[in-house]
């Protein structure tokens, strides 16, 4: 009989005990969650799966065929100016002056940007590869034209405005970049004499220009 108690007691005592193990980490989990803070956004994974992006059979990924899609989208490129360019002409040909001025401008950036880019460029491979170095002068020099050209396009804009303040400085910058000699800056400083900001015409006319005298003896 005494046994049988103790053996009892025995069984008892371990039932709980298991109980309060079971319930241990149940307790210890509801506890972690409730010092969660209620609005905690769930972080990402720290190397989250990037798509690969596979071609389809018989596309090719050269650098040629991915290049004209890029300079089509981009705006830093010659046909992203060359697009500006022409908004500014139909701006220009519904009298949208300030359209046309805001479209001249950023043409006239983006062009002078490519201009330095191909210059720092060419100078870079200089004594290295001529061949791709004369490429990104040809470049500079024909991104420069374009610039100059949006210039003229922009400063006659301006006197279309009746804003002369604004047209001179560009007519000047023209010529710097010029010179006097080309049409381009032919243009720009007939533009200075019909403003008044000049007084001689250039080139001038025959009638004005100085005889040279013959001071050879006779035979």
């Amino acid at each position: 009989m005494v046994s049988g108690t103790i053996r009892f007691l025995c069984l008892s005592s371990v039932i709980p005990l298991t109980a309060i193990l079971t319930l241990l980490p149940l307790a210890s989990v509801r506890a972690q969650e409730s010092a969660q803070p209620e609005n905690t956004i769930p972080l990402e994974p720290a190397n989250p799966a990037t798509p690969i992006n596979v071609p389809e059979p018989g596309e090719s990924t050269e650098p040629d065929n991915i290049r004209p899609m890029v300079l089509d989208s981009s705006l830093l490129s010659l046909q992203g100016g060359q697009r500006l360019m022409d908004e500014a002409s139909n701006a220009v040909a519904s009298q949208d002056y300030d359209g046309a001025a805001k479209k001249l401008v950023e043409a006239r950036q983006v062009f002078n940007q490519l201009s330095n880019f191909y210059q720092e460029l060419g100078s870079s491979f200089s004594g290295i590869d001529t061949r791709i170095a004369d490429s990104l002068r040809k470049k500079a020099l024909e991104t420069a034209q374009m610039r100059d050209q949006a210039t003229y396009q922009l400063a006659l804009v301006h006197r279309a405005q009746n804003k002369p303040e604004l047209a001179v400085p560009l007519l000047v910058q023209i010529i710097r970049s010029q010179q006097p000699t080309r049409d381009l800056g032919q243009k720009a400083y007939q533009q200075l004499f019909e403003l008044g900001f000049v007084d001689s015409p250039y080139p001038r006319p025959r009638s004005d220009e100085p005889s040279s005298s013959s001071g050879g003896s006779a035979q």
